[in-house]
């Protein structure tokens, strides 16, 4: 493919010149035309290049979501450097791992997010505010000569030796993944391209280089921040045509959708990131226009786009697994044994991956590289990439994804690594040894359970746990569950996991002692609570996140509430009531009140954009240690 031997600033480039006074991302009331962009972003480019000279290397970025992020990304591929994009989700030691494993000599931001990125400043890193660059800085494009085998980002995922690892990733890779994709599903310029992934998430990039390299709008919308409610209304007030997202989102989505006669510009819907559902796809096709498709692909951060199938509301899914699709044309999907040998037609393997357009490895682990990425057994230019999942295809050449072989999950939407979450655990200085597993509830979604072995008779409460983990780790890899054993099944040396039980439906252990509800409206919120958590009983002063409750839950509980009140709860008082004692007291304050469709449908809003870490912050805004647990 020509089109890959060159670079995304010299693609991005050519479609100014042809689009120039097109839209080319639009969030909210703020739009850039690819000329504008391209002129923003060619300041940022100039402005790293004034700090750091010529040269590649890793260039970090600290952004919320938005337009300013796209901008920066742009300019420091224009800057011909690579870059790494910290989410300002992550605890900052995590943060701070990734710099220092990077090496990365330049931070960039702007004044939103500043404050975080002075506490991440040290004396090999220096800093750079894209809201205040120098007014001299030019406009015109450096027309650097950036080789397609450059770098292009370092993308960062949860790693088994208990740390992130960073998965090199090129310019040639990146653009054979859209041009592959592009063959399949392509963009057309008249098409508006949700962006609802993290963008230090795989899939966010892929969505990224599909609309600005084919003159399509991009639009990005921040689900933590306005809420599925919103966002089925924003799908059609912006006339989106191509939505991307995962599963566990569309879950939540599709029961706000609007009637499919006015969702008739979404002509693609996309879900990745982790295994597609039977319900699922009853969703698509109950919620969606007849005319809407659907697709799936399976994707790694270390090969980008693998499989992919286009299916409309006539498929006929799987009994067994999950569909991943048809290898593109430049990919080659392998299944092989326990001793690398392929395996005969219907039989199950591991899923391998053979093309000359795999990333060229982990930064910093040559080791293990060298053990997921083999040479072509026929001294060909290909490699081929050891997945870890297990797979089956059928006579056509369809895959079907039959889960892990290895030891990581997808938690909604997320990669985890359960031995990095273990790693952690065994760190906790009241436990002697942790194991991590991932379960399903019911719906497809996954939860990890933590099964512990206390050091003392004295162990700790899940609570006290849960606020050790998310000192180091994101909100989504948090166990939900945490359950004291004598000790752990072990045999030949390893953990039993299999001999692992299920979680039960029992009350954690908390710091706050149980106490039941008494009253009706106590009475009735526990039965929401203990509905929603699948947990039996909660008390009255218990706290919903430290029984496990994030983001999604969150919106649950409280739409019920609403529902069964019938009142109108402004949302920072119910943030700020995190018990069902609490709770119940604003409902009664609030009681009398009318609540019209507009009311629930802004509490809604508000709710859903609050990640689990802000919702407790919320709660507690002055970090003060809650002593209800």
């Amino acid at each position: 493919m020509e089109d890959v031997e060159t670079s995304i600033p010299a693609r991005f480039e050519r479609i100014v010149l042809s689009y120039p006074e097109r839209w080319a991302v639009k969030m909210g009331k703020q739009a850039l035309t690819y000329d504008q962009l391209n002129l923003y972003a060619n300041r940022i480019a100039h402005a790293i290049i004034e700090k750091r000279h010529h040269g590649n290397e890793p260039i970090a970025l600290l952004f919320d979501y938005g337009i300013d992020a796209i901008a920066a990304i742009l300019g420091v591929l224009k800057a011909a450097k690579c870059y790494v994009f910290l989410d300002p989700k992550f605890p900052p030691e995590r943060m701070r791992y990734i710099l220092e494993d990077c090496r990365a000599s330049l931070l960039v931001t702007n004044s939103q997010r500043w404050p975080d990125a002075l506490k991440l400043h040290s004396g090999q890193i220096s800093l750079l505010n894209t809201d205040h660059l120098d007014s001299s800085l030019p406009y015109h494009n450096l027309r650097l000569n950036i080789l397609a085998d450059e770098l292009e980002s370092l993308s960062y995922t949860s790693g088994s030796e208990g740390h992130p690892k960073g998965v090199k990733q090129t310019h040639r890779v990146s653009l054979s993944s859209y041009e592959v994709i592009s063959q399949r599903r392509p963009a057309r310029p008249d098409d508006r391209l949700s962006l609802v992934h993290s963008l230090s998430f795989e899939s966010a990039k892929l969505h990224l280089h599909q609309a600005l390299l084919s003159g399509a709008a991009l639009f990005p919308f921040d689900v933590q921040r306005d809420g599925v409610v919103q966002m089925a209304k924003w799908l059609e007030e912006e006339q989106i045509t191509i939505v991307h997202m995962p599963p566990a989102l569309f879950r939540q989505l599709a029961e706000c959708l609007p009637a499919p006669e006015k969702l008739r510009s979404l002509r693609l819907i996309y879900l990745s990131g982790a295994p597609i559902t039977k319900l699922d796809f009853e969703l698509y096709k109950n919620h969606l226009p007849k005319q809407t498709l659907m697709g799936c692909h399976m994707a790694t951060t270390e090969t980008r786009a693998t499989c992919s199938a286009i299916i409309d509301q006539e498929f006929c899914f799987p009994d067994r697994g999950t569909i991943a699709g048809y290898a593109f044309s430049d990919r080659q999907v392998l299944l092989l044994d326990a001793y690398g040998k392929q395996v005969g037609p219907g039989q199950v393997g591991q899923i391998a991956i053979k093309s000359r357009y795999l990333n060229s490895g982990y930064l910093n682990r040559p080791e293990l590289t060298e053990a997921k990425f083999l040479s072509d057994p026929n001294q060909g230019d290909e490699r081929i990439y050891l997945t870890g999942d297990r797979g089956q295809l059928l006579p056509d050449g369809f895959l079907i994804h039959l889960g892990r072989m290895d030891r990581m999950v997808k938690i909604r939407g997320y990669r985890v690594e359960l031995d990095e979450v273990e790693r952690r655990l065994n760190e906790h200085p009241g436990i002697r040894i942790a194991a991590v597993e991932a379960w399903d509830r019911d719906g497809g979604e996954k939860y990890l359970a933590a099964y512990l072995v206390a050091r003392t008779e004295d162990r700790p409460k899940a609570d006290q746990i849960q606020s050790f983990l998310r000192e180091t780790l994101p909100p989504y890899m948090i166990p939900a569950a945490f359950v004291f054993l004598d000790s752990l099944p072990f045999t030949n040396g390893k953990v039993d996991r299999q001999s692992l039980p299920k979680p039960g439906h029992a009350r954690p252990e908390l710091g706050t002692p149980y106490a039941g509800p008494s009253g009706a409206i106590e009475t009735s919120l526990a039965e929401i609570w203990q509905e929603v958590l699948d947990i039996r009983p909660i008390g009255m002063h218990d706290n919903f996140f430290d029984l496990g409750g994030h983001s999604l839950a969150a919106t649950r509980v409280v739409s019920r509430v609403i529902q069964k009140f019938q009142i109108d709860l402004p949302l920072q008082s119910l943030f700020q009531s995190p018990t069902i004692a609490d709770m119940a007291a604003v409902i009664t304050g609030h009681q009398g009140e009318t609540l019209d469709d507009n009311g629930l449908a802004t509490i809604l809003d508000e709710l859903e954009s609050l990640s689990d870490e802000e919702a407790k912050r919320l709660v507690n805004p002055q970090g003060q240690k809650n002593t209800r647990g």
